[in-house]
């Protein structure tokens, strides 16, 4: 039986408006497709949502939205991540007055890292002043702190932690992690980095979370679910083609204006960046959506969609 967090969870872009508020007619669009799609859950607030660009009022708001949208259909892992101990705990407050269940925390950031016990107080304080589901995220490239194995499997030994998503790309590490918990029912193993994602899954990963699944939805959920079923030959034939959109990302300098055009060619949200971000280039974009159109194509001719 699947955990609770398992699946396809793509860290869902914040659409916004002109003015940087949220554009809600969009989001919900967009969070309506990917659940329509067969997407399993929504990390909301995450790095690829711009969650630290928005402010406070939106950033909350972004996660309303969600959670009124989708929230009764899918696990929603919510964003909370901020720079101290004292922040976070306020923001799950006020996650817990939303309705949200699930908080994804990361260790705190712009600070000076002195060891990995830092951030296992922060989520040994945090545990004691909620009871609702606690995700550890690794993403040293926003923290400047790399957790190891060893903590985060100290940290998930707490009762409220109840998912591991590692975007560390230490394939080696993930594998302890998969060791402790591949067979431990509460708690679920995410891989962060999508061309990890086969490999991952096939070892006993509970999921992924590809930051472009919204685009593509069907090809991401027929690899979980090929991996799912150890049908390796078939997991292994997807991922070629998922390594292909993984190649979008990069073919603007900003990875998150790359993100937000291609999904903008779903016709559902504007590709619009915060502010003092670089956007996408008209030269990035027509390469953009030729390979969109490319990868399509060879989606439909596996016979998926």
């Amino acid at each position: 039986m699947a955990k609770k967090y398992h699946g396809v969870i793509p860290p869902i872009i914040t659409p916004v408006d002109q003015n940087e508020d949220v554009d809600e007619k969009g989001f919900r669009a967009l969070l309506r497709h990917c659940v329509d799609h067969g997407i399993h859950g929504i990390f909301v607030a995450g790095t690829n949502g711009e969650t630290l660009a928005l402010t406070q009022a939106q950033r909350d708001r972004a996660i309303r939205i969600t959670l009124d949208e989708v929230g009764k259909q899918v696990p929603v892992m919510a964003g909370v991540m901020d720079t101290s101990t004292r922040r976070v705990i306020e923001n799950i407050k006020r996650l817990e007055q939303m309705g949200g269940t699930c908080a994804v925390i990361t260790s705190i950031f712009y600070a000076r890292h002195t060891s990995q016990d830092e951030t296992i107080r922060h989520f040994e304080k945090i545990a004691t002043e909620t009871n609702i589901d606690l995700a550890v995220y690794n993403i040293p490239p926003f923290t400047g702190l790399k957790l190891n194995a060893a903590t985060m499997i100290k940290i998930a030994k707490l009762d409220k932690v109840v998912a591991i998503k590692d975007s560390g790309g230490d394939f080696g590490d993930f594998q302890k992690l998969l060791q402790e918990y591949a067979s431990n029912p509460r708690v679920s193993v995410l891989q962060g980095v999508t061309l990890h994602g086969a490999a991952s899954m096939l070892l006993g990963a509970d999921g992924y979370v590809p930051s472009i699944a919204p685009l593509f939805p069907e090809l991401f959920v027929q690899l979980y679910e090929a991996a799912a079923a150890g049908n390796k030959d078939r997991t292994l034939e997807l991922q070629k083609l998922i390594g292909e959109t993984a190649e979008v990302l990069g073919m603007s300098k900003n990875a998150t204006a790359a993100n937000k055009y291609a999904i903008s060619l779903l016709g559902l949200t504007d590709k619009r960046v915060i502010r003092p971000q670089d956007m996408s280039s008209p030269e990035d974009e027509k390469a953009i959506k030729a390979k969109v159109e490319s990868i399509n194509g060879k989606i439909h001719a596996l016979g998926i969609g």
